[in-house]
């Protein structure tokens, strides 16, 4: 568990469902994805868009044990999410000509974030990556990695922002280690 005035994290495990569903709506976050998205292959995730990913995603945190990721609370109330995990979790980065790994070292990937509207500009996804280098650490992970966005131009719609901006991950520390885009660098945060 991180803490930071008004704010905690805790990892989504069963007892917290209830907790992701509530943040995550009725259309699963960002259109049905419930994060399922660099989970499930591409022929899968389409098919599976809405309430099938929403029983994916459940299977793996109430049936599986699995941890897929962290859950930000303002006071008690559910306001942000960050999906990590080792990065062999997640089919779409193994099969991306741009994302694939770099090198054979073994990196846990954070590759979500979403945060309900009404919590947004308050640092929520600095809380967050902190948290989840945190969470990976303490599941012996030495080197974090990202795959945000950078923009080519000064805005972007939130819906496009899922994986968090270039900027934000520089604040945190993160360097590029390859660019296979020119809006998708690939970070890391090597844990000391």
């Amino acid at each position: 568990m991180t803490e930071q005035k008004n704010l905690t994290s805790r990892a989504l495990t069963s007892d917290r469902w209830n907790d992701f569903e509530t943040l995550f709506g009725p259309k699963g976050a960002c259109g049905g994805c419930w994060c399922m998205f660099f989970i499930l292959p591409n022929k899968e995730f389409w098919p599976a868009k809405g309430e099938q990913n929403r029983l994916n995603i459940q299977k793996r945190v109430l049936e599986d044990q699995q941890t897929p990721g962290l859950i930000a609370y303002y006071g008690k109330e559910p306001a942000g999410w960050i999906a990590i995990a080792p990065r062999e979790m997640y089919a779409r980065l193994q099969n991306s000509r741009i994302l694939k790994p770099v090198d054979e070292q073994e990196v846990w990937s954070i590759v979500c974030f979403f945060v309900d509207k009404k919590f947004r500009k308050l640092g929520i996804n600095h809380f967050l990556i902190k948290s989840a280098i945190q969470f990976a650490e303490e599941n012996g992970a030495k080197i974090v990695e990202a795959y945000p966005v950078l923009p080519k131009e000064n805005k972007i719609p939130d819906v496009f922002a899922y994986t968090g901006f270039y900027s934000t991950f520089l604040k945190e520390e993160f360097v590029e280690v390859g660019r296979r885009s020119p809006t998708r660098p690939i970070m890391r945060f090597f844990i000391s």
